[in-house]
This record gives structure tokens, sequence and C-alpha cells, in this order.
């Protein structure tokens, strides 16, 4: 396996490599990782995202995966860095986080058969599919603003290739507690077959996305908080949530605190009891203390 990753130099985007606790770029300069600026490890055209997969997750909602994955698109604009600021704009008060996996297309990829799609793959990152779900009132189907507005999508530090998606491990901490925790094997639908079901009908071209879904116990984050995904192989990815601007009121359907808003909030079985405002004592019960 070999990692690499694009960080910013003198206001440039420069490709390295990760050599131990160093970055290496072609030309012999060597960065160290903790002092580097990183961006996005690919540019994307599209960023596609599965909307359930893994069994827990499936459980926790009370309901059964459909025959087939199903999938929203996020913009572009909603792409992120490991170490960039998530927003969580005032007057909304329920972005969760989603720890995934991420896909990234090597090759121009169309109409695949299934035992091919992993050489169209370049390699995998950490992703975070944030929601913003003060907005699922009146984006449940397309997600568009839920998964959609701006630094909402995370992915990083760097791109691992010839990276083995069997039996791994991927961990979400909030503020150094573990909070979600499952295995690929858990997945129902794997790497390969996300990439090969997508390209019967949309051309994936090189640097295209694809989250690949999210384990159970997403539940929101507030400003201050640090949000980290590792994933065995893969790295971890780092982010910490900032208030940004108020939502404008002169426009559009508003951010609303319904049922379903909350219900979906925190985890599908949530009894509503009039929850106005998330606070830190609404994380899982089922939390572990990180120890690293």
């Amino acid at each position: 396996m070999t990692e690499y990753r694009r960080i910013k130099v003198d206001g440039d985007c420069l490709e390295v490599e990760r050599k131990g606790d160093f970055l290496i770029s072609k030309d012999g300069r060597s960065f160290a990782i903790e002092e580097a600026v990183h961006l996005p490890p690919a540019e994307p055209t599209k960023i596609i995202a599965v909307h359930l997969n893994y069994e827990s997750r499936t459980k926790e909602f009370l309901t059964k995966l459909p025959s087939a994955p199903t999938y929203f698109h996020k913009p572009i604009t909603a792409l992120n860095s490991h170490k960039g600021e998530v927003v969580r704009p005032k007057r909304c008060n329920w972005l969760n986080y989603e720890g995934e996996i991420v896909i990234i297309i090597g090759k121009t990829c169309k109409d695949i058969a299934l035992d091919q799609a992993g050489k169209y793959i370049a390699g995998y990152s950490v992703g975070n599919d944030f929601g913003l779900h003060d907005f699922r009132d009146t984006d449940a189907g397309s997600m568009l603003r839920v998964k959609g507005a701006d630094s909402l999508a995370p992915v990083g530090p760097g791109i691992v290739t010839d990276w083995d998606f069997r039996n791994k491990l991927i961990r979400t901490y909030v503020n150094g507690l573990l909070k979600q925790e499952d295995n690929t094997d858990n997945m129902e639908w794997n790497m390969h077959y996300l990439v090969a079901d997508i390209a019967r009908t949309i051309t994936l071209v090189p640097g295209d996305m694809i989250f690949s879904g999210t384990p159970a116990n997403s539940r929101p984050v507030m400003p201050g908080d640090m949000v980290e995904v590792e994933v065995e192989g893969l790295g971890r990815l780092s982010n910490r949530v900032i208030e940004g601007a108020s939502i404008s009121s002169e426009v559009g359907a508003q951010p609303t605190e319904s049922e379903e808003v909350i219900s979906t909030a925190m985890g599908g079985d949530w009894e509503f009891r009039g929850i106005r405002t998330p606070s830190k004592d609404l994380y899982p019960s089922t939390v572990v203390e990180s120890k690293e």
C-alpha cells in the first residue's frame, strides 16, 4: 500500500507521498505531517453517496435494506479536507457526523463488469458524510441541503492504493470518545459493487468520489467539537465543528425541529420528547472512551 496526499505549499497544490511522519514531494522536498496544510486527496467532478449499507445502521432505523443500493449527490462545493472546519450555521441545531470510507475513481468508468470494478479504483480515503438534519423536512428525498451544504464532505488525509477493503474496522470519535464502530464485512454492498452499479448509467471519471455508507450511532455535534474518523489502513480524518453565519429567513424553507428531524438525528428510534436543542448528554449511552 502507498499513501498519497495533496497539500498546499506557497498557495499551490503539491502532491506528496507519505513516508512515516513526513510527506515527500517528487522533487525531494520534505514536510512534517503535523505542519502540512491538507487539501482533499482528489478533485472530483461529482460526489455520490449511498443511503444505507451497514446492517447496524439499518437495524437502528428499524427498517430493511432495499433490494439494491439507493444514492444521493453531494455538490463538489461541499468538499472539505483533513483538519478543515465543518460549519454548523446559526439557527441550525442538528448537524450529525457519519464516518465512512470513500472510493476514489482512477480511470473513466462506464458499463463495467462487477469483477472488473477494482481496476477502475485509484484508491480509498476516509470521509465524514455530515448531515444538516434541520432541513430534513424539505430535502429528505434529494438530501441536497441536508448533505450538500458547504464544508459537509471532508475527505482525507490522503488516498491509499492497493488497500483491501475486506474485514477493516471503521471508528468515529467525538472529542476523543468512541461513537461509531463497525467492520466493513457488515456492509451489504462492497466497494466494487457500488462502483459497478453506479457506472451502469453514470460515467465515473478520475477523481470522482463515492461515500460507501455509515454504521449506526450517527448523532449531533456542536460548535467546538472535534470529530475524527479512523479506518484501519487508511488513517484518521480530523475536523473541528464551528458556528457559521445564520441561515437567511428571507427565502426558502427554514430549519425545523419536527419529530422527523429529531428522530433521524438521534438515530431513528428516539422517542419524541419535545427536545429543542441537542446537548452533550444526548450522545449514545454506549460510549466507549478512546484508549489513544
